[in-house]
């Protein structure tokens, strides 16, 4: 993802972020690159800066089962991140996440990618487990913000 890209172009007709006085509304992210319309699937997806944060092991199975949630979470909240400084703010004034997955078991990991995008205080949270999302089975996270950023 380049730079200052954010969420980008949304995939169907709704509306990838609005402003509603004070508050940043976040439709949820899902990982998928909007201007290329392909899913993040693992390591690969993403920056080599980002693979190394992330741990990448070059064990194939360890990369290959934690890999695609990694990576997803990390493409998700590098796009809020983008989105949120496109609006004029930061992650510090994301106040609200709704994190939805595929599967409870990937909580942990996504945790420890959130952690680096929100250092000293986590916003409040709301974790949902989901039997399915769009566009396919491959996208195992989706995540919705909210910020507080005055005009």
């Amino acid at each position: 993802m380049a730079l200052g890209e954010g969420a980008g172009k949304p995939l169907a007709k709704y509306a990838a972020w609005r402003r509603a006085g004070d508050f940043i509304f976040l439709s949820g992210i899902i990982p998928v690159n909007p201007q290329t319309a392909t899913i993040v699937r693992g390591y690969d997806d993403i920056p080599e800066a980002a693979q190394r944060l992330l741990g990448r092991s070059g064990e194939f199975s360890t990369d290959i089962k934690e890999g695609p949630i990694l990576a997803q979470s990390w493409y998700v909240l590098e796009s809020i991140r983008a989105t949120i400084e496109s609006a004029g703010g930061q992650m510090s004034d994301v106040f609200k996440l709704v994190q939805y997955f595929r599967n409870l078991d990937h909580f942990p990991h996504y945790s420890r990618v959130r952690k680096q995008f929100f250092p000293d205080a986590p916003p409040v949270s709301t974790v949902v487990q989901v039997s399915e999302m769009l566009p396919s089975p491959d996208v195992l996270i989706e995540v919705e913000a909210t910020a507080w950023l005055p005009q």
